[in-house]
């Protein structure tokens, strides 16, 4: 049985919510109507995992978020509205340590529900099997309090014109990630410098309300300038190129060169951004050695294909190791196809992608 504890004030929410898993015959469940009910039965229910409403009365979601995690890290995954306002919190949430998010239904909730049914299950037993690491979480809350103490932020290098390498066009690195990935897209990318010569581009599973956000959360924190792609837009070194929610991101080629676009999803991609899209797009446009495949942790195995065919057709790959990834299913679906040139833990993630494009850049 896996424990769970649905927190939201809401008694409609929790009615709707706890039939769900009522349903699936393997889950023990406990309610709680706010943060601070939420946080006794934590300590006295020890559940496996928790969903919990961003906003709530008395304790609020963030605040008995953090508690959760200084005093007994586990799987949380926040219920989130779909306003900018809602992006905003839910991605403070991913800063504190939450696994994963679900859009709080809108309209009439039972027949929302009904069809986040399959997602609700999916993300919930995925969070079940997430590491959650003390050490990795409580930095990340330290270093997310700290920000804004000076000049509103984390010190970055310093933005500055950047040349390509010896190309006449810079190759591309392309990231997949997952559950858990904006964690850890928030410990790879500002460790990118300014100068880095190729772009890159980056497909992590989230919906459309929440893709501007996380992107201009990026943008503050790193010394590449980082875009949500919502419309065509060419493909230059110093920028990182996010994915726009609920569409696939691609490579296209225009009359002025490669560029990334934002595609409607297709039924064939189950994922959205699809990581797979996104790489055999960029197949169809480079050479294999002018790529660079990285994948972060994630639930499924959303870009195993395509990033095998890159590694065998000679371009390089990288995966995170399962001793830092949240959930080792993307990156370990890609070791165990042998699609993955090197496996790294999380902090060497961009040191590995930066002596990758140096080396090819020098060629």
């Amino acid at each position: 049985m896996i424990r769970i504890l649905i927190v939201d004030d809401s008694a409609l929410m929790r009615k709707m919510l706890g039939g769900v898993f009522a349903a699936e015959g393997d889950f023990d469940i406990r309610f709680a109507r706010d943060g601070a009910e939420a946080l006794e039965l934590v300590r006295s229910f020890d559940p496996q995992v928790v969903t919990l409403d961003v906003q709530m009365p008395h304790v609020d979601g963030l605040a008995c978020l953090s508690q959760i995690m200084l005093e007994s890290p586990r799987p949380v995954v926040m219920i989130s509205s779909l306003t900018k306002e809602g992006a905003e919190t839910t991605l403070e949430a991913m800063a504190l340590g939450a696994v994963d998010f679900i859009a709080k239904p809108t309209g009439t909730v039972s027949l929302a529900i009904e069809r986040l049914r399959p997602i609700l299950i999916e993300k919930v037993r995925g969070a079940a099997q997430a590491r959650i690491r003390n050490t990795l979480r409580l930095t990340e809350r330290i270093r997310h309090q700290l920000r804004g103490a000076k000049h509103g932020g984390r010190r970055v290098p310093p933005r500055r014109k950047v040349t390509p390498g010896r190309r006449a066009e810079p190759g591309l690195v392309l990231i997949g990630t997952s559950t858990g990935g904006p964690v850890a897209l928030d410990l790879v990318l500002p460790q990118l410098p300014a100068d880095l010569a190729w772009p890159v581009m980056v497909a992590q599973h989230m919906p459309a309300n929440f893709t501007g956000s996380f992107a201009q959360r990026l943008d503050r924190a790193c010394a590449l300038s980082v875009v949500e792609v919502s419309r065509p837009m060419p493909l230059a070194p110093g920028t990182i190129y996010i994915g726009r929610g609920d569409a696939d991101l691609v490579v296209a080629r225009r009359s002025k060169g490669a560029s990334a676009m934002s595609v409607p999803s297709q039924p064939d991609y189950p994922w959205h951004p699809s990581v797979e899209r996104l790489v055999s797009s960029a197949l169809d446009h480079y050479d294999p050695e002018q790529l660079i495949g990285v994948m972060l942790t994630g639930m499924g195995r959303d870009g195993t294909d395509a990033m095998t065919r890159l590694y065998r057709a000679g371009g390089r790959t990288l995966a995170e190791a399962e001793s830092t990834a949240v959930v080792w299913g993307m990156p370990g679906e890609l070791v165990k196809n042998g699609g993955a040139e090197a496996v790294r833990p999380i902090d060497e993630i961009a040191d590995a992608i930066i002596a990758m494009v140096e080396r090819n850049a020098a060629d």
